[in-house]
């Protein structure tokens, strides 16, 4: 079925599964019915039901679903396959501690550059990735295939600098600065709220792109 066919709803509601089947992936389960999984997510049986079937089911009648392969065609529906490469505009605390992130690169997306103004940092190297100037970033994005840009910088500079990378061709930022952004409708804007978990951060993103292209 096409993507565009899916509701938002259900869209929004794949980082949940693939969320708890990971936990159960961990745990050692290898099937799991709709009812016993409804239990886990405190939603019904028949909604499980019902949006797994946009996608093509994946279950069988007294068996029910087998965790690892659900849990790899759900990632595949979210994209978490597909490589993305980043840069973080801001190498302080939180800049270096996103670059740090790991997990991010295990699933796909890719800290390809990290830039600030201090030139302190200059040269200074955050998980093997070497802090450039931000001047030093046009001739960067045009050198480099950069799809995500991540905000970690004083919010007073972050619309200047929001603004320049829109038009240097990003289309997808993560603001981390505490500031509402005003950019075109082409361009996605996922902002950060503290009181997240940081583990399913890259999952709800996938889940955004795949929101936004459902739009179309």
């Amino acid at each position: 079925m096409e993507e565009r066919e899916i509701s938002r709803a259900v869209i929004r509601r794949l980082p949940r599964y693939y969320r708890y089947l990971g936990e159960l992936l961990e745990n050692g389960v290898e099937r799991i019915s709709s009812n016993d999984l409804s239990k886990r997510m405190k939603v019904t049986a028949s909604q499980i039901r019902q949006d797994l079937n946009n996608f093509g089911g994946f279950g069988q009648q007294g068996y029910g679903y087998n965790v690892k392969y659900l849990y790899t065609e759900i990632g595949k529906i979210l994209g978490l396959e597909e490589d993305h490469n980043i840069i973080i505009i801001g190498a302080g605390n939180l800049g270096q501690a996103l670059a740090n992130y790991v997990k991010f690169e295990k699933n796909g997306f890719l800290v390809k550059g990290l830039f600030d103004v201090n030139p302190k940092l200059k040269g200074v190297a955050v998980r093997g990735i070497l802090i450039r100037m931000t001047d030093e970033l046009p001739a960067f994005l045009q050198e480099h295939d950069i799809q995500i840009a991540a905000l970690t910088l004083p919010k007073q500079y972050a619309k200047e600098m929001a603004d320049f990378l829109v038009d240097h061709g990003i289309r997808a930022i993560w603001n981390f600065a505490h500031t509402d952004l005003h950019l075109p409708e082409d361009v996605l804007i996922s902002v950060w709220q503290q009181a997240r978990s940081m583990e399913p951060y890259y999952i709800r993103e996938r889940s955004s792109l795949l929101d936004r292209r459902s739009d179309r």
